[in-house]
């Protein structure tokens, strides 16, 4: 017995320094695992000295740490969704007063009042190339909302001197080219969004743009599906009136 229990002493010394020397190189080990962390911090406290202690301090700083994390991450998925369909509300509700008028002066009129103030826009203005620079009188009186340009100007519009395709909705600051499409109101606006409309084969493009006194309003960084959408049923709706 004496000679198997002097045996087995070195062995066991052997393992429990292989054991230490594996804590030591990965302690994450101990501290993710939960079965183990209960086992420790069930054991007997005195026994097992202060480590005890350290221990379930260091595993209740992880937990508090990824409890953070996760309130943080959930705070931010309901302030997404909550702002996604406040988005929708206000996109569906401007599409549905833009289909109320019955004729186009009508139609633009609301459009720069009504429309322009379910969406929390500073200004709105449409913008449609036109071959025959002669304006009747009737254009003449939405001047503040529709602005006739050559063919060329949209396509210029969208670029802005830079190269590469454009973009159906293009989020900016507001350039020095705003001038041509808001007139003196450019001077206060800050940011504007830039919505390519497409009428139909044969048809010159179209562009609404919705300008912001808040350089803020309109980035590059944000989302463009709901005023995608916004486009597309302004399209439509134009149609109607352009035969």
């Amino acid at each position: 017995m004496n000679d198997t229990a002097q045996t087995a002493a070195p062995a066991q010394a052997a393992l429990a320094e292989d054991l230490r020397e594996k804590i030591l190189s990965a302690p994450e080990m101990i501290l993710e695992d939960r079965d183990l962390m209960r086992a420790l911090i069930a054991g007997n406290e005195r026994t097992m000295g202060g480590n005890i202690v350290d221990l379930r301090g260091i595993a209740m700083e992880r937990l508090e740490r990824r409890l953070e994390r996760l309130e943080d991450t959930h705070r931010s998925v309901i302030a997404a969704a909550y702002e996604n369909l406040a988005g929708t509300n206000q996109i569906h509700r401007a599409v549905l007063k833009m289909l109320d008028p019955v004729d186009f002066e009508s139609f633009l009129t609301n459009l720069s009042t009504e429309v322009a103030e379910i969406l929390r826009v500073d200004a709105l203005r449409l913008v449609l190339e036109n071959r025959d620079a002669r304006q009747d009188a009737a254009l003449q009186r939405l001047g503040e909302v529709l602005c006739l340009a050559e063919p060329g100007f949209i396509e210029a519009y969208l670029r802005a001197g830079r190269s590469g395709p454009p973009r159906n909705v293009t989020l900016r600051q507001t350039l020095p080219q705003a001038a041509a499409v808001f007139g003196d109101a450019a001077g206060w606006l800050r940011s504007e969004a830039v919505l390519r409309l497409d009428f139909g084969e044969n048809r010159l493009p179209g562009l609404l743009v919705l300008g912001a006194e808040d350089p803020q309003q309109f980035k590059p960084s944000q989302g463009t599906d709901l005023l995608t959408f916004f486009a597309g049923a302004f399209e439509r709706a134009m149609r109607r009136w352009l035969g």
